[in-house]
């Protein structure tokens, strides 16, 4: 597990307050067997820059992506691994071993129901997921999109729903996630890239059987003669660069059947 932010910097000996991390999990099944195993074990590893001394009661706040509500559990610090930063591409092993505060029979058995209900996708726990995947070599206007469409998600379209995004830098990496064990709802995608351009991997997605029918949104700043191949290719909608959240917004409620209305 990989801690996302803490609110227990302060690591003081007159701390009264246990330390809460945050850990995101890529998705429900990646959680409910994650949590599973640690529940057995009595506890977890978790990966985090945070400094903490041994002893330290810690919170652990459990959640994915469409989960209405967290899963909160507490521990102790029983371990630390410290380290220099990891050079680009290697593993992070800095962390915390944490050993669960021992549950009373009622509240674990409260626990596996909750993870039942999860894996069971209960509308009342989990929201309904979008995933798409973002295919765009600008790292500034990926981020543009998937944080406005987070944001703006349940506002905007009018149902309690949640936004899952995985992103490519080109069309090669866009085609191996596609052709993976993921399954993604959309597709947003720049046309002009390195490696493999945006309208080959339209073309690929359409010669597909399993990704032919995916809702395709393609982007580009380069006008008519861009939006002419990303239409041949086989897009769905077009969007001229730069483009405003509202007209993503809107995008996504026709391709999707998402309702609510664009603010």
């Amino acid at each position: 597990m990989a801690d996302d932010q803490g609110d227990g910097a302060d690591k003081r000996h007159s701390e009264r307050h246990p330390v809460t991390l945050v850990v995101e999990y890529e998705g429900a099944d990646d959680l409910v067997a994650g949590f599973t195993e640690n529940l057995s074990t009595g506890g977890s590893f978790v990966n985090t820059d945070h400094e903490f001394e041994i002893g330290t009661e810690v919170r652990l706040v459990l959640s994915f992506p469409g989960l209405l509500k967290p899963i909160t559990v507490t521990g102790v610090v029983r371990w630390t691994r410290g380290g220099a930063e990891p050079a680009e591409g290697e593993e992070d092993e800095r962390g915390v071993g944490i050993e669960f505060t021992e549950l009373p029979a009622e509240e674990k058995s409260r626990f596996e129901a909750l993870l039942d209900r999860i894996v069971a996708r209960d509308p009342d726990v989990v929201t309904r997921l979008i995933k798409i995947l973002v295919v765009e070599d600008n790292p500034h206007v990926a981020k543009l999109i998937r944080d406005g469409l987070r944001g703006s998600g349940r506002r905007a379209f009018g149902e309690d729903l949640a936004f899952n995004f995985r992103t490519a830098a080109n069309g090669q990496e866009a085609l191996q996630l596609l052709h993976g064990s993921e399954r993604f709802d959309a597709l947003i995608i720049d046309i002009y890239m390195p490696i493999l351009d945006g309208k080959s991997v339209i073309e690929q997605v359409r010669a597909d059987p399993r990704l032919g029918k995916m809702p395709i949104i393609a982007v580009s700043a380069g006008g008519e003669r861009a939006r002419t191949f990303a239409m041949d290719a086989g897009a769905d909608f077009f969007l001229d660069k730069p483009m405003r959240l509202r007209q993503v917004i809107e995008t996504m409620q026709r391709l999707l059947n998402l309702g609510g209305t664009a603010e």
